[in-house]
């Protein structure tokens, strides 16, 4: 079984408010990506369905690995703009710690969701349109694939905080650079 990632940045949509509550759009429904594909609405209706017969939750990982859960997703939902998602970083464990910092500090500014493509079809402008996926996992990473999203944390920016976003900013760009280059 193949697993599938697929990467979102979001503007201002995804939080951390009392340190460990984060929430916004792990995915946005119309939104090409640098993969050329796109989600449709409705895509995850049957596998949230699913889950939830099972009592099962999707996970909540540190950049896809599976050896590293940082959190707990409370509520996984689609609505008409994409997949929200709502839930707790651990800080009862360093790596929940970690990534909580990173996030409020804004070095660590995407969500990626893990899944399995279980219908698909190529539009006529070559892009392909996910319509139906087997979720997995959401989570938090450093490079999203859908760069006009954006993840900011709430609360005023320490210098520490500023200098860790401008770090963040230039490997973003190096990226990007090494991509098209």
């Amino acid at each position: 079984m193949h697993l599938e990632t697929k990467f979102c940045r979001f503007e201002a949509d995804v939080t951390v408010a009392d340190g460990a509550r984060i929430e916004g759009y792990a995915s946005l429904f119309g939104a090409q990506d640098n993969g050329n594909d796109v989600v449709a609405r409705g895509a995850y209706a049957a596998s949230l369905k699913r889950l939830g017969a099972e009592g099962r939750g999707v996970k909540m990982l540190w950049q896809h690995d599976p050896a590293a859960p940082i959190g707990v997703w409370d509520e996984v939902r689609e609505d008409g703009r994409g997949l929200f998602v709502k839930g707790r970083i651990l800080d009862s464990i360093a790596k929940g710690r970690e990534a909580a910092a990173l996030v409020a500090a804004g070095a660590i500014d995407g969500l990626s969701i893990g899944y399995r493509t279980i219908r698909a079809t190529k539009t006529d402008g070559g892009q392909r349109l996910l319509t139906e996926l087997e979720l997995w996992e959401v989570s938090l990473v450093t490079f999203p694939m859908l760069s006009s999203a954006r993840v900011q944390a709430k609360g005023d920016e320490s210098p520490e905080a500023g200098a860790l976003r401008e770090m963040a900013q230039a490997l973003e760009a190096a990226r990007l650079d090494l991509r098209d280059g």
